[in-house]
Parts: structure tokens; C-alpha cells; sequence
């Protein structure tokens, strides 16, 4: 890994910062809380939509483990540690899971080192390079997976960060490496029930951030899964993605979309 390392700096906003914290996270400056709070004024969906898009990953993961038999996760743009992170899930149903975290932030990396542990039949590992260079991730990767075995590709709320049509062309350049049996699980904004506010959000998350993101329509994000075949319930609200509720009613939707899909 990389030895020298920009200094974290505790006086300016930081994307996955503001994250941690309307998930409840405590890895936070007053700045974050400061924007993140700003951006919650434009947008009150915000926290809901970061919480049920944290629950869709554990309702996915724990779904390939124990009904598919998936014990590899490559998870890009994993964002800080917190709860119930994909090797948290992944190996609480099989402990001989092997995860591979995926980040470009120093921030991100820290925190990584010291929180992302693994059982001692498992391994959890965390690369640093960057989305937009597919290669590099799948070539780092390697060296913990197996690319012969099947293998879940995590993109959750990561896509957006890259603005322009680049964004199909890297996640096909990344499924193209998986073998059959393989699996995407994907998820970003749109502004289906709150488009003001969303827009809004975005606009302002982009006026504090070095990392700027887009919204894309549901029709859009679909794109993402060409090729594959879409599980049940197909692309949905990540809130209405096989929630785990008794009351035979769906959860309120959010402004997520996301699914899951196999590559044939």
C-alpha cells in the first residue's frame, strides 16, 4: 500500500464523513455534522435514504450467502466502516467468506485498516484504487479472489460519483471479469418521489464536495445490469428489495433504486 498518505483534515466536509453520520456513525467532524445537517434541510430524505440503502446490503449479502452459496464480495466505494459492513454480514453466515474492500480516500483507508477485521478461516482485505480504473481494482483484487469461482460485485451509491456514460462502460468492463454464476448488486439515487429535494440535495452535496455525483433514472440505472438476469423482486426501491417485515405490507419507498442481478 501507498506509504505516503495525504493528512486527513478535520476543517473541511468529507463526503463519506457526512455519510457515517446520518447513518449514526461517530467517525465525524462538527463540519460533516454541519453539511450534513445543511443537506438534510434541503433534502429530510436523505437519512432514510442512506439507513435503507445500509439495510439492502445486509438483506443482499446475507441473500447470496445463504440461498446462493456466494463467498466472495468485491465491494467498491465501501465508504467508512460502520455497521453491518459486507464482510460483517457475509461472514456471520459463512466465516470462511473472503471480502475485498475498494476505495480511493485516504479517510476511508485509515479506518479501514483498523476496523475491517476478518474470522480466521476468512479474509477481508481493502485496496486503494479508484472506480474509474477497473483494471486495477480487478488486478489488486486478485490477490485475495478467486476469478474462476463466482464472485458479488458491490456498487452501492458509487456509480453516481462517475457523471457521464464512462459509468456503463466501467461496471461492464468489471462484470466482463466475473465468471457465470457472478452477481451485481447495485443501488443509487433517482428522483422518482422527491425530485426538488433531490436535485436539490445534489446541488449542494456538490457545492461542499471534491467528489461530485449524479442522479439517474431507474431506466438508467437498469442499464447497469445488461446482460445479467434480474432476481426477484427485480429493480426496486432498496426499501422494497425483499424487506424483512411480518406485517405483510412494503416499507415506504425511497428515492434509491437498486437490485440484483446474475450474470447467466
Amino acid at each position: 500500500m501507498p506509504q505516503d498518505r495525504p493528512l486527513i483534515d478535520s476543517e473541511a466536509p468529507h463526503s463519506a464523513r457526512i455519510w457515517n453520520y446520518w447513518l449514526g456513525g461517530k467517525d465525524c467532524y462538527e463540519v460533516d455534522r454541519q453539511v450534513g445537517d445543511a443537506i438534510q434541510q434541503v433534502n429530510a430524505e436523505i437519512v432514510h435514504v442512506a439507513r435503507a440503502q445500509r439495510a439492502f446490503l445486509a438483506r443482499t449479502v446475507s441473500h447470496l450467502v445463504r440461498d446462493v452459496g456466494i463467498d466472495q464480495f468485491l465491494d467498491i466505494g465501501t465508504g467508512l466502516p460502520t455497521i453491518d459492513n459486507t464482510h460483517d454480514v457475509a461472514q456471520r453466515h459463512d466465516p470462511t467468506a473472503r471480502i475485498v474492500y475498494v476505495d480511493h480516500d485516504p479517510v476511508v483507508l485509515r479506518h479501514a485498516e483498523a476496523l475491517l477485521t476478518s474470522t480466521p478461516q476468512g479474509a477481508t482485505d481493502y485496496i486503494e484504487a479508484d472506480l474509474t480504473d477497473p483494471a486495477d481494482i480487478l488486478r489488486q483484487a486478485a490477490d485475495t479472489l478467486d476469478f474462476s469461482r463466482p464472485v458479488a460485485l458491490m456498487l452501492l451509491g458509487v456509480v453516481a460519483h462517475v457523471t457521464d456514460d464512462r459509468a456503463y462502460t466501467i461496471v461492464e468492463e468489471l462484470k466482463s471479469a466475473l465468471p457465470g454464476g457472478s452477481h451485481l448488486v447495485l443501488c443509487d439515487s433517482t428522483e422518482v418521489y422527491h425530485p426538488e429535494a433531490t436535485r436539490a440535495m445534489v446541488e449542494q452535496w456538490n457545492s461542499t464536495s471534491d467528489n461530485p455525483r449524479t442522479n439517474r433514472t431507474p431506466e438508467q440505472i437498469g442499464r447497469f445490469f445488461e446482460g445479467l438476469e434480474l432476481v426477484e423482486p427485480g429493480l426496486t426501491s432498496v426499501s422494497q428489495w425483499r424487506p424483512e417485515s411480518d406485517a405483510g405490507e412494503l416499507p415506504d419507498p425511497v428515492s434509491s433504486f437498486g437490485g440484483i442481478g446474475r450474470k447467466p
